[in-house]
């Protein structure tokens, strides 16, 4: 039988948002051998970036909709769980239809939740989380500061030493979060009518903000989003001024060179799929292609709308 502590974070946490969730389904992942430098950008920040000239804590992955922010950061978190470097992710997403994954009032305790069931911390910083929920089982109705205090730092300041002293590949590194923009105004809440779905998607920037400012948090954040304007103007204004490193999604990622195999892969399993249609192994063409790829111009929705169809 689990203990009720247990249950309590694993009910009150947003479990369809983490990045392997059920509930997200067959979510974008980057297609084999696409999207290489731009990841491999992301891997060697999180690994090492604190050998940069300015070292950042936190991370924006930003561009326009339909470059592939969703698949990347899926990929990310994927690959960084597989190797126990994933401390926790949040998804937030219009298409998953609970609310939990679009509203903050679950995101500190979905990653207090992760953290809680990473197996380098379960016995340490994991303790004492479900102890603080023993101690305060009210927590979950309480502000999200608090939350964060309660759930995450005040655990991570108790357990520092034991952290410093785990084995470098053994020791979570990241925590992910995409689709910040996609996070909309919680309706629950009593100043709902004050408040704009901006204004918690600020909320949420000025938590992580707070978290890597204190010295016992030991993980970097990588945040994906649209450059909207009220996350555009906190990474450019105080109090987040100068705090993250910017990574846009522009052409100095080739875009195209990502596509065209990812269309070419697709029209192959097409054609594997179809036997009785007698398709060429050259089929549909070079041209057909890349006029697809030309068409594009470098949204990855356009072409993963097509493949769709």
């Amino acid at each position: 039988m689990l203990r009720p502590d247990i249950v309590d974070l694993t009910n009150r946490s947003a479990i369809g948002a983490m990045h392997n969730s059920r509930q997200r389904g067959e979510a974008p992942k980057c297609h084999p051998n696409t999207r290489v430098a731009v990841q491999e950008d992301i891997f060697g920040w999180i690994t090492d970036g604190e050998g940069d000239e300015e070292p950042k804590q936190i991370m924006w992955l930003t561009g326009p909709a339909g470059t592939g922010k969703t698949a990347i950061m899926g990929s990310v978190a994927d690959t960084c769980y597989h190797r126990g470097l994933l401390a926790g992710s949040f998804f937030f997403s219009a298409v998953v239809k609970s609310n939990h994954v679009r509203l903050k009032a679950r995101f500190v305790i979905t990653l207090a939740y992760q953290i809680q069931q990473h197996p380098a911390l379960k016995r340490t910083v994991g303790r004492k989380i479900l102890s603080a929920v023993v101690d305060d089982p009210g927590i979950f109705e309480k502000s999200c500061d608090e939350q964060l205090e309660v759930l995450v730092l005040q655990p991570l300041r108790d357990c520092r030493q034991l952290i410093d002293e785990l084995k470098p590949d053994k020791r979570p590194r990241v925590i992910v979060v995409d689709g910040l923009d996609e996070c909309e105004a919680d309706t629950e809440s009593m100043r709902a009518k004050e408040r704009t779905k901006e204004d918690d998607q600020v909320d949420i920037l000025t938590l992580l903000l707070r978290a890597t400012k204190d010295p016992a948090f030991p993980f970097r954040i990588v945040i994906a989003s649209r450059p909207e304007k009220a996350i555009r103007n906190f990474f450019s204004e105080s109090p987040g001024k100068g705090c993250a490193l910017e990574l846009f999604l522009d052409e100095k990622y080739s875009p195209d060179a990502d596509i065209r195999p990812f269309l070419q892969a697709r029209f192959a399993h097409i054609r594997r799929q179809h036997p009785h249609l007698r398709l060429s192994t050259s089929w549909p063409g070079t041209g057909a292609i890349e006029k697809l790829v030309e068409n594009a111009s470098g949204q990855f929705i356009y072409v993963a709308t097509v493949m769709g169809f």
